[in-house]
């Protein structure tokens, strides 16, 4: 999934909560067992037949300003993010099916509003998944694990415990900007990490918790307001 993204002071992560991380492959390494390409077409498997796993993003802009985002989803249906903002608010969401609940932190409604917000804000806001539109900060709890442009085979590194290859992948389509992926060596080729970098942004994304059990329940429904419910 690539991981180019857009963040300003009005806007959350665009391409990145959508799920826009693709692993890529392409050229052949002559130097190895095992080219770039099989290298990343086994990545790719590996990741869309997991059942869960854990998603840790950080994206950084050139201007300065930081978003991360925590997904944890079963690559379907259901998922949790959290998504924080260096200059104030965090926006937390759970999806089940076709339901969405979001909740905002106070923070993060002043910075879109300032002055409209009294008190601490802890109630989760339900609509339906569908109603999620770009660039309103909302994850997808699919990821799809594609491939794209040219893959050069790198040096053998780790990943926290977990030894790795680093693969560096380029794109015609976007010009100026590396990939660097991280495929474990050892165990299943699980995809460690991707590195997107370019002279507007620096995002970094690991995964996680490959097969995790998952415990994702809707919030209690005193602490839900019904967004349906309410619209004018």
């Amino acid at each position: 999934m690539r991981t180019k993204t857009t963040t300003t002071a009005s806007a959350v992560l665009t391409c990145l909560l959508a799920g826009a991380l693709v692993a890529g492959c392409g050229g052949g390494d002559s130097g190895g067992h095992e080219s770039a390409d099989d290298m990343l077409e086994d990545a790719n498997a590996a990741m869309r037949a997991l059942k869960s796993v854990r998603v840790d993003s950080t994206s950084t802009t050139a201007k300065g300003g930081t978003v991360t985002v925590r997904l944890v989803t079963d690559l379907d249906s259901r998922c949790t993010a959290k998504t924080t903002f260096s200059r104030g608010g965090t926006l937390e969401q759970i999806r089940i099916g076709e339901t969405d609940y979001v909740r905002p932190d106070r923070a993060y409604l002043e910075n879109r509003k300032p002055g409209g917000v009294t008190g601490e804000q802890r109630l989760w806001i339900k609509k339906p998944a569908d109603a999620a539109q770009p660039g309103d900060g909302l994850s997808s709890c699919t990821r799809p694990f594609e491939s794209f442009g040219t893959a050069k085979k790198g040096k053998n590194t780790r990943v926290g415990d977990r030894e790795a290859v680093e693969l560096t992948v380029t794109d015609e389509g976007d010009k100026g900007g590396t990939y660097t992926f991280y495929v474990a060596t050892e165990g299943k080729p699980y995809l460690l990490k991707a590195v997107y970098k370019d002279a507007e942004y620096d995002t970094a994304t690991s995964f996680a918790d490959f097969d995790a059990p998952l415990d994702i329940r809707p919030p209690k429904p005193a602490e839900v307001i019904d967004a349906e419910a309410v619209r004018p």
